[in-house]
């Protein structure tokens, strides 16, 4: 029969601590594959959104019966805070007489990487519409 040795004092407790690193790094993977997902897909979201509002603004066209198609700035403007206010979102939109420009930022919470102190992120996306003549 074979006989096996005992391991040394000095060898006591490698095991674990390396199992609690490759669990931790496991985590840490994980945690950017499903967050960076999440986080992507929230600015898809910011854009479309972004963009929605700043077409909506720029269908405030005037002077069209003068043979003018101007974006109105102001009721541009007015138009696309009302599009952000009604879907609860947080941004910036800027108009002039040829189109308008909206900026909508989201806040994304993590969920894994809350686990090593990474928490909510913000993403941001600028859209601008702008008449065409035709």
């Amino acid at each position: 029969m074979v006989e096996m040795a005992k391991p040394s004092v000095r060898d006591r407790g490698v095991v674990t601590a390396m199992v609690t690193a490759l669990v931790l790094t496991f985590v840490v993977i994980a945690g950017l594959a499903v967050d960076s997902g999440r986080l992507v897909a929230a600015h898809v979201t910011a854009g479309d959104h972004a963009e929605n509002a700043a077409r909506a603004g720029a269908q405030e066209v005037t002077l069209v019966r003068l043979g003018w198609r101007l974006v109105d700035p102001r009721r541009a403007t007015v138009t696309a805070r009302a599009y952000l206010d009604a879907h609860g979102l947080d941004g910036d939109v800027s108009a002039d007489f040829r189109g308008v420009t909206v900026t909508v930022r989201l806040r994304q919470p993590t969920t894994l990487l809350r686990l090593v102190g990474v928490d909510d992120r913000v993403v941001s996306s600028t859209r601008t519409a702008r008449l065409v003549s035709t």
